[in-house]
C-alpha cells in the first residue's frame, strides 16, 4: 500500500525533476529561469526574486511577511545554519536543546522536544524538498543563491508542521558557461573554513555544479577545574547538482547533498545543584560541593576521559522535473530521499561528575514526493497537487547516571537508562491554490486536506545488568502491595516502562489524525512598488510521542496535534524611486493545543511529577514587525528591524514548574519568546581606485529577556543581549576577487540559548565568545 502511494503521486518523477520555473506576476509561465533569479537578485537588492508561492516573483509583489537574504550576504557575514539566520531574521529564534537536537521558531511559534524525531513547527527546505527533522539542517547552508524566511503559517503550499512558518534555502545552480570560485577563512581557535564549487557545461544541454566545504576548529570551551577544553569543529559538505534541458519544455534536476559532522558536543554551565531526589543526595556529597561555572561563555565542565563527539551523517537525494504542457500550464514532479545516522555523547550536568551522560544514537529517514500543476490562466494563477512523505524514525539512548539520587534509589543502582522509541509517519496531503487579479486588486485562496497516520513503539530500557535488578527490585515491592508477584531481574535491553496495571513492556499503538489547512486573503498594488495585504489561514503540527527516560509509560502517550489560526494585516513600500524600502505587518495568532513538555503525574506516584509532552489548550501571540532600508547615497545601504511579540496562555492550564510546583499557567508568556528582537545592519562600499572597491559594515541583533519555561522561574531566565559583528574589505570592481576582515560578538558579550533541568542540576548552554578572522574569495 505504501509503495503504490508512492508510486502514485510520483508518477511525474518519471517526466524527471527540476529547479523551479514558474511565473512572475509580469511574466509568462517559465519565463524565469532559476538562474536568472539569482542574477535579478544581485542586480536589484531592493527586489529580489523568490519563490515563495512556489512561482517566481518579486519579493515586493509577495503579500505575506518574508525575509530574504542572499548568497553573497549570508557569506560575507559567517552565516551557515539556522542558528545563524538568527543574527539577519526578525522574529526567528534558536535554542539548543541540550542533547544537540536544534529547537527554532518564527514569532513565537515553537515546538521544544528534544527527541530526534521531533518535527519542528518551522520547516525547513532545500529547493523544495523537506527535511524534516531538525537535527538534519546541520549541513543545509553552504553554496547559496539565497535563503527564504516566511513567517506564518503555511500550510496550504507547504503543508503540516508549518505552523511558525518555513525556511527555504536556494542553492546556486549549474551554469552553461565554465566558472569556478573557492573561499578560504580563517578564525579565532584555529578555525578554517574552506569551500570552493565549479560549474559548466557537460554536454549542449547538461550542466552541472559541483561544491564542497569543510570547516575544522580548535576548541573554544574550557574546564574551570582542570586543564582542559572542548568544542572542536570536524565538518565536512558536500553538494553536486545537475540541470539538464532536453528541449524548450521539459527541465529536469538532480540534487545530491549529504554532511558528515565529527565535531564535539556543546557542555552547559553548572547554575544550581536542584535534587531530583532531594532524600538521596547525602549520598552523592561531592555534587552538593561542585563549583557553579564562572560567567563567561568559554568557562564549563566535564567528565574526563570522554569523548564527547558526534560521528553524524547525512545525505539527501531529490529529482525534480518541469514539463510545459502549454505555455501556460507546467506539470512538476519533486521526489525525494534523505537518511541520517546521528550518534554522539553529551555531558548534560555540567559537571566533571557523572551526574548525567547522554550517548544519543538513531536513524532517520524520509521519502517524499509531489506532483503539481501550475497554471497562469488569464487573472489567475492556481496551483493544484498532491505529495506523500513516509518518514521513519529509530532512537535509541543511553543515559549514565550512577552519581544521582535517582541512581541512589534502588540496590544494585539504576545508574543505565535507556530510552526506546520507533516512529513511522505517513502523511498524504491534496491541495489547491489560487490567487485571481482584478485590476489592481488580487484575491488569495488556498486549502489543503492532511492525513497523518503514526505508528509508535517506544519504553525505556536497562542499560545494564545491575540497572535491570535494582529496577525489578524496585517494582517488585510496588507489586507486592497490589497482590501481584514479584518481577525478575531485566536482562539488559529488556523494556521496564511501568503500565497502569503494573505489568510492564514496551508501549505501542497508532495515532491517526487529519485536519484542513487553508487560507484566504487580498492585497491592493496600485504601484508597482506598492502593496497593501490582509491574510488570514489556520496550519497544523502532527502529532508525536516523545523519547524520554519513562518509568511509566502514561508518559509516552502521543500528544494531540496543535493548530494555529493566524490573521495579519501588512503593506510593503518602495519610496523615493527606490532609495528607501519599508514592509510592516501586525498579526494575531489563535494557538490551540500547543505542544509542549511539560510534566505528568503517573500511577504509581514513584518519582514526583514525570516528563512527557502535554497541549496547552488555549493561547495566543500578538504582535508587529517592521523593517526600513534606506540607500541614502552611492554604495551606502542602512537596515532596522524590529519584532515585538506578546504571547499568553489565555485559557486554565495547570502542570508543574521545573521545580515541580503544580500551577495554573494561565496568564504566562511563552517559553523561549523574547518580547522584542532588534536587527540593525549597515554597509558602505565605495571605489578607492580604477579597478579596486572597499567595503566596511556592521550588524547588530538584540534579543530581549525570556524564560525557558513556564512559571517564570529566576532558574530558567535567559537574560537579554545584544551581539555586534563588524566586517571590511576590499575588492577588484569586477567581483573576481575579495578579501574581508571579520569579528563576530566583538564585544565578547556572555550569552545563553537555554537553561535546563536534567536529574539533579540546572545548567545553562552557552553562545560563543567573540571570534574574529580573515576572508579570501576568489571567482573565475
Amino acid at each position: 500500500m505504501k509503495r503504490s502511494r508512492i508510486c502514485a503521486v510520483g508518477l511525474a518523477a518519471v517526466i524527471a525533476s527540476g529547479e523551479a520555473h514558474a511565473q512572475s506576476r509580469d511574466a509568462p509561465l517559465g519565463a524565469t529561469s532559476q538562474a536568472d533569479v539569482g542574477q535579478q537578485a544581485e542586480n536589484s537588492p531592493s527586489d529580489i526574486i523568490v519563490t515563495a508561492q512556489k512561482r517566481s516573483e518579486s519579493l515586493s509583489s509577495v503579500p505575506m511577511s518574508i525575509t530574504a537574504i542572499s548568497g553573497e550576504q549570508l557569506q560575507s557575514r559567517g552565516i551557515s545554519t539556522v542558528q545563524d539566520l538568527v543574527r539577519v531574521t526578525p522574529g526567528l529564534s534558536y535554542a539548543e536543546a541540550g542533547n544537540g537536537v536544534p529547537v527554532y521558531s518564527l514569532r513565537g511559534i515553537g515546538f521544544f522536544d528534544t527527541s530526534l524525531g521531533s518535527r519542528p513547527t518551522v520547516s525547513i527546505y532545500v529547493d523544495e524538498a523537506p527535511i524534516p527533522f531538525g537535527i538534519q539542517t546541520t549541513g543545509s547552508g553552504f553554496d547559496l543563491e539565497r535563503v527564504e524566511v516566511l513567517k506564518g503559517p503555511q500550510g496550504t503550499l507547504f503543508g503540516q508542521n508549518s505552523t511558525g512558518g518555513a525556511i527555504n534555502y536556494i542553492a546556486a545552480k549549474p551554469r552553461d558557461v565554465l566558472g569556478a570560485g573557492a573561499t578560504i577563512g580563517f578564525a579565532r581557535f584555529a578555525t578554517a573554513d574552506w569551500q570552493g564549487y565549479v560549474t559548466g557545461p557537460l554536454t549542449s544541454t547538461l550542466s552541472a555544479r559541483l561544491a564542497v566545504r569543510t570547516v575544522q576548529g580548535g576548541d573554544w570551551q574550557r574546564s574551570y577545574t582542570r586543564d582542559a577544553t572542548l568544542g572542536a569543529q570536524s565538518l565536512y559538505q558536500g553538494r553536486l547538482l545537475l540541470d539538464w534541458k532536453p528541449s524548450a519544455r521539459l527541465r529536469v534536476a538532480l540534487n545530491l547533498n549529504g554532511f558528515t559532522d565529527h565535531g564535539d558536543t556543546l557542555a552547559g554551565q553548572l547554575i544550581q545543584v536542584v535534587p531530583q531526589v532531594p532524600g538521596k543526595i547525602s549520598a552523592i556529597p561531592a555534587l552538593l560541593t561542585f563549583p557553579a561555572a564562572r560567567a563567561n561563555d568559554r568557562s564549563a565542565d566535564w567528565d574526563a576521559g570522554t569523548p564527547l563527539r558526534k560521528d553524524n551523517r547525512f545525505y539527501q537525494a531529490s529529482l525534480r522535473g518541469d514539463y510545459d504542457l502549454t505555455d501556460r500550464v507546467m506539470l512538476t514532479s519533486l521526489t525525494s530521499y534523505s537518511h541520517m545516522k546521528v550518534a554522539q555523547t553529551v555531558d548534560i550536568d555540567g559537571t566533571a561528575l557523572t551526574n548525567a551522560l547522554q550517548r544519543v544514537s538513531g536513524r532517520l529517514s524520509s521519502i517524499f514526493t509531489e506532483a503539481r500543476l501550475t497554471g497562469d490562466l488569464g487573472p489567475a494563477s492556481v496551483i493544484v497537487g498532491a505529495n506523500y512523505s513516509h518518514d521513519k524514525t529509530l532512537e535509541d539512548d543511553l543515559f549514565s547516571v550512577p552519581y544521582s539520587t535517582i541512581s541512589q534509589q534502588t540496590t544494585p543502582p539504576l545508574d543505565a537508562i535507556a530510552p526506546y522509541g520507533k516512529q513511522t509517519f505517513d502523511t498524504t496531503a491534496v491541495f489547491g491554490n489560487i490567487d485571481y487579479r482584478i485590476g489592481a486588486i488580487t484575491l488569495h485562496g488556498g486549502v489543503r486536506y492532511t492525513r497523518a497516520d503514526l505508528d509508535y513503539a517506544t519504553c525505556t530500557r536497562a542499560g545494564n545488568g545491575g540497572t535491570g535488578q535494582g529496577v525489578a527490585a524496585l517494582f517488585s515491592r510496588i507489586r507486592a502491595g497490589a497482590g501481584l508477584p514479584a518481577l525478575a531481574p531485566f536482562a539488559p535491553g529488556q523494556c521496564y516502562s511501568l503500565n497502569s496495571d503494573l505489568s510492564v513492556g514496551l508501549r505501542a499503538g497508532t495515532f491517526n489524525q487529519d485536519n484542513i489547512s487553508w487560507r484566504a486573503g487580498i492585497d491592493f498594488k496600485p504601484a508597482r512598488r506598492v502593496l497593501l495585504y490582509a491574510n488570514v489561514s489556520r496550519g497544523y503540527k502532527a502529532g508525536s510521542i516523545p523519547v524520554t527516560a519513562t518509568t511509566s509509560n502514561v508518559q509516552a502517550g502521543p500528544v494531540n496535534q496543535e493548530n494555529v489560526l493566524a490573521y495579519e494585516i501588512g503593506l510593503k513600500l518602495g519610496l523615493f524611486d527606490g532609495r528607501v524600502d519599508l514592509t510592516g505587518a501586525a498579526f494575531d495568532y489563535e494557538y490551540n493545543d500547543k505542544q509542549l513538555k511539560g510534566r505528568v503525574v503517573t500511577s504509581p506516584n514513584i518519582f514526583g511529577p514525570l516528563e512527557s509532552l502535554v497541549n496547552v489548550p488555549k493561547s495566543r501571540i500578538r504582535g508587529a514587525e517592521g523593517q526600513v532600508t534606506i540607500r541614502p547615497i552611492q554604495g551606502l545601504t542602512l537596515s532596522a528591524a524590529g519584532t515585538y511579540l506578546n504571547s499568553k496562555v489565555t485559557d486554565t492550564f495547570l502542570n508543574y514548574t521545573i521545580l515541580t510546583s503544580l500551577r495554573d499557567f494561565n496568564g504566562n508568556p511563552f517559553p523561549y519568546t523574547p518580547k522584542w528582537q532588534v536587527n540593525l545592519d549597515a554597509a558602505y562600499k565605495t571605489p578607492i581606485s580604477e579597478h579596486l572597491n572597499v567595503m566596511v559594515a556592521a550588524d547588530y541583533a538584540y534579543r530581549s529577556s525570556t524564560n525557558a519555561g513556564f512559571g517564570n522561574e529566576a532558574l530558567l531566565k535567559i537574560d537579554s543581549y545584544g551581539l555586534l559583528g563588524l566586517r571590511a574589505g576590499i575588492e577588484s570592481n569586477t567581483g573576481i576577487w575579495k578579501a574581508e576582515v571579520f569579528g563576530r560578538n566583538i564585544t565578547n558579550r556572555y550569552y545563553w540559548t537555554n537553561v535546563a533541568k536534567f536529574f539533579d542540576v540546572a545548567r545553562r548552554l552557552p553562545g560563543q565568545p567573540a571570534t574574529y578572522g580573515i576572508q579570501l574569495t576568489v571567482k573565475y
